[in-house]
């Protein structure tokens, strides 16, 4: 299965970016960008309409950059247009099926985000940072050359990493915005890719590329995947930073076997990131110890255990380790140094697949009178049905009953069999 990893983190995504580092892998290159030119007899007020793609250094790296020379008279398009536009563009030039869909859900994508910042319908949105020919050119230009690479054909995956969107502010026909830009935040937030602000002041995503990465549905991985790598593409900006090098590298190739099963099955959109925390103590009583599981209760943590253990200087001691969410890591650590005296606590972060659950009630019927519980169901979901994993008792309920009818947990849990057996049969 061929594959492509899309590497932004020293330098976040733009259309233009993107686009530059595709024409790259491509071997008809020439024949996108000359058709692109055409673009000018697609769209009203376009009086000149150049794109070049530049080789040069930077930071010592040999890159690829789009020049784009564009006269227009007008300064701000509806969206009926820009549709118009891409649609004839897309008819008149020979796309895939799946491609078409891809640049329209792209061009959509935008006019729904600027939409629900402005708090308009679309119809009725004026799009003055999304008005010029360039936004179709980096539409149609990253369609057209990911169609030539077999992007759209159901054989092919798409990864990517974490995504950096810069920070400061940014100047908009609106005035001066924060970055990242509304509608750059507003795609994003339909989307599973991981994000995070810095690392300098200034926009490293704009909301085409944010839009063209987000409609590929790339699953997150944080490093390159098992890869036979067929060719890697560099690509830059019209921005030049001191200390960043604003660098966006492809890596197109073939997956090998383990990370095809791994695209096609339905467990990876239940991967989380979280953050182990672990330490070891050799000098803290079982009373320390209880009264820190108790002090965590009230915590932000996923789960705790504690290890017996043997230390190398031949002590009883206890390993301790603490799974949560990766924003509540140093917190939890600063709680375990108050706590335990601990001299130290490692911590790293790893994935884990936590699947779906949800509650249903119901009841069991002892000596003639009913009992109200609850039914923890844990389930996968595959495509239009879900797989049921298992189906427990929640254990509060049942030590409820047994309080309440004076008999064994065992007992009570033989009573809720059939109630279990029924809620499997239903969710399956």
């Amino acid at each position: 299965m061929k594959s492509l990893y899309i590497d932004a983190i020293n330098s976040g995504i733009s259309g233009d970016m993107f686009l530059a580092s595709l024409l790259n892998l491509n071997d008809e290159s020439k024949k996108i960008l000359s058709d692109l030119k055409e673009l000018k007899n697609y769209l009203k007020g376009v009086s000149e309409l150049d794109i070049e793609l530049l080789e040069l250094k930077r930071m010592g790296v040999e890159v690829n950059r789009l020049k784009l020379l564009i006269k227009e008279s007008k300064n701000h398009r509806t969206p009926d247009e820009l549709t118009n536009a891409l649609d004839r563009f897309l008819n008149d030039k020979q796309f895939s099926k799946s491609a078409k869909e891809y640049a329209r859900s792209v061009l959509e994508t935008l006019f729904k985000a600027e939409a629900e910042v402005h708090g308009d319908i679309v119809k009725n949105i004026h799009l003055h940072e999304l008005s010029s020919v360039d936004t179709l050119i980096d539409i149609l230009g990253v369609t057209k050359a990911l169609d030539n690479l077999g992007g759209f054909s159901g054989d092919f995956t798409y990864y990517c990493g974490k995504i950096p969107l810069g920070g400061g502010n940014i100047k908009t026909a609106h005035g001066i915005l924060p970055v990242p830009a509304p509608a750059t935040v507003k795609i994003f937030e339909r989307s599973k890719l991981i994000v995070i602000g810095g690392p300098i002041e200034s926009e490293l995503v704009t909301p085409t590329g944010a839009a063209l990465l987000v409609n590929l549905n790339p699953i997150f991985s944080e490093h390159l995947n098992q890869m036979n790598v067929l060719k890697v593409s560099s690509s830059t900006g019209q921005k030049d930073f001191k200390d960043f090098s604003n660098i966006l590298r492809l890596f197109y190739g073939v997956l090998e076997e383990p990370a095809i099963s791994q695209a096609q099955n339905p467990l990876k959109d239940y991967v989380q990131e979280v953050t182990v925390l672990e330490t070891a103590v050799d000098d803290v009583s079982g009373e320390i110890l209880g009264n820190f599981v108790q002090a965590l209760e009230h915590e932000e943590i996923l789960d705790i255990q504690i290890i017996p253990s043997i230390t190398k200087k031949n002590r009883p001691g206890h390993i301790i380790k603490i799974l949560c969410d990766p924003k509540h890591s140093f917190d939890l650590i600063y709680k375990a140094l108050l706590e335990l005296g601990t001299l130290g606590v490692r911590f790293y972060t790893t994935n884990r697949i936590c699947i779906d659950r949800k509650f249903e009630k119901g009841t069991i019927e002892i000596n003639n009178n009913i009992y109200e519980l609850n039914f923890k169901i844990s389930y996968i979901k595959l495509e239009d049905n879900i797989k049921v994993i298992n189906v427990k008792p929640e254990f509060e309920d049942v030590r409820r009953i047994s309080k309440q009818t004076n008999l064994p947990l065992k007992e009570i849990l033989i009573y809720c069999q059939p109630e279990v057996e029924k809620h499997f049969r239903n969710n399956n």
